[in-house]
């Protein structure tokens, strides 16, 4: 058994403060030295417990570090995360998808037997290739993954329909549930859609609220369930078809929240001459179907809005990395060039300037640059195109005012006396 350094269990105490040095002199009776060795004893021992505890896990770690198949590994999670590699599963459950949907067919089913045999194995032996090769690219962190425990559930219902036929036989009773969960099947497409992905994140984000606004519609049928069994379902003369017991009254209550055949619910309790009834279906109506489903309804839609707006935040981080990303390639290749024009030039014998003239002529107009310059930056564009449009609309408002005053001085001069303008003619021709 491999043994830790001394050193390491150094720094492992687990003594408390007053343990490192002697008892008290108050502590010397029989009973407090006892005390003292056995907290001493219980101490060392757990010591010796977690020494061992370590000297078990920790080979267990280095066996999993010690892989020696990393270039097949790398190979291996480049393939899984692939585009390719997303749009060979998708399209392989849409195309089990369609199948079963034909398979549902006698007439169908009969003619294409052996395709449907065939497609089965196809689709089965995809899933299994899939989840050994996720499973052999991370043995550990691949079970911490709900979306990898939801593919690992989905090939467990694979495989149910040949366990049943293999240990029960193809007579079995249940063998039909077991082919009708089949369907869950197509759920392997949502590890692939973002999209879907962001939805689930804002249902299980509204699980709390959601739970606390089913709990006041069962708070407020519970009280109108008593209530409609003590009004509605009595024996002589009551509707003991929908109001003749608790559950009963639970099930009819949810086809008035639901609002589906309550006016034939009403006709019942008319018939009857419950005079109450009417008030008491509306009531119901308006409190649990215009008020808590709504309320439900919103409270979902809130989520919903939520997570898409981060889910566009993501989106728009990622296409911020990636045009990152492009440009630190291309300010790269530009400095690699750069160098191999510096080394050029002490062999050929030629000026840096030259060079970059002789380099100018070889660019075309779709060779991509990228300038650090202020000027040329996109924001600093922004601003000067706004700074124009402002400076054209400050033009365009002079040129309002000018007119304005010209055509005030034009009036005032005909508003003058004919003697004045007489004068200012005369001055005018002087």
């Amino acid at each position: 058994m491999p043994v830790l350094p001394t050193c390491v269990w150094e720094d492992l105490d687990f003594r408390r403060p007053w343990m490192s040095s002697p008892p008290p002199s108050s502590c010397c009776a029989p009973l407090s030295q006892l005390e003292f060795r056995s907290q001493t004893v219980f101490i060392s021992g757990f010591r010796n417990r977690i020494q061992l505890l370590c000297c078990v896990t920790i080979p267990l770690i280095h066996l999993f570090d010690r892989r020696k198949d990393h270039q097949c590994q790398a190979f291996v999670r480049r393939v899984i995360r692939s585009h390719l590699f997303q749009i060979i599963m998708i399209s392989t459950v849409s195309l089990n998808a369609f199948l079963t949907v034909l398979w549902t067919s006698y007439k169908i089913r009969y003619r294409l037997y052996r395709v449907f045999e065939i497609s089965e194995i196809i689709f089965v032996s995809i899933c299994t290739s899939e989840f050994a090769m996720k499973v052999y690219v991370d043995p550990i962190d691949y079970w911490k993954d709900g979306y990898n425990m939801l593919d690992v559930f989905i090939l467990i219902i694979i495989f149910i329909p040949y366990l049943l036929r293999k240990i029960k036989g193809k007579h079995y009773p249940y063998h039909n549930i077991a082919e009708g969960i089949q369907s869950l099947r197509i759920l392997k497409l949502i590890p692939y859609s973002r999209g879907i992905r962001t939805l689930i994140i804002a249902v299980g984000q509204t699980v709390y609220t959601v739970a606390s606004v089913l709990t006041l519609l069962f708070v407020l049928m519970y009280i109108f369930a008593i209530l409609g069994f003590c009004l509605f379902g009595i024996v002589e003369n009551g509707d003991l078809n929908n109001w003749g017991s608790l559950a009963l009254s639970f099930f009819t209550l949810f086809s008035l929240a639901t609002v589906d055949g309550w006016t034939n619910l009403q006709e019942q309790l008319d018939m009857r001459n419950f005079t109450l009834s009417r008030v008491f279906t509306i009531a119901f109506i308006l409190l649990a179907s215009f008020i808590f489903l709504n309320m439900f309804v919103g409270v979902m839609i809130m989520h919903t809005e939520d997570s898409i707006k981060k889910f566009e935040r993501e989106l728009k981080l990622e296409r911020q990395v990636t045009l990152m990303e492009e440009k630190q390639v291309i300010l790269k290749r530009q400095q690699e060039e750069v160098d191999r024009l510096m080394k050029t030039q002490s062999n050929v014998g030629k000026s840096f300037s030259e060079l970059v003239e002789d380099f100018k002529k070889t660019l075309r107009h779709t060779d991509p640059m990228v300038l650090d310059d202020f000027g040329t930056s996109l924001p600093f564009i922004d601003v000067y195109l706004s700074t124009l449009d402002n400076q054209d609309n400050t033009v365009n408002k002079l040129q309002e005012l000018y007119y304005e005053i010209v055509n005030v001085l034009c009036l005032m001069l005909e508003d003058l006396p004919k003697e004045k303008s007489q004068s200012l003619q005369r001055l005018e021709k002087k």
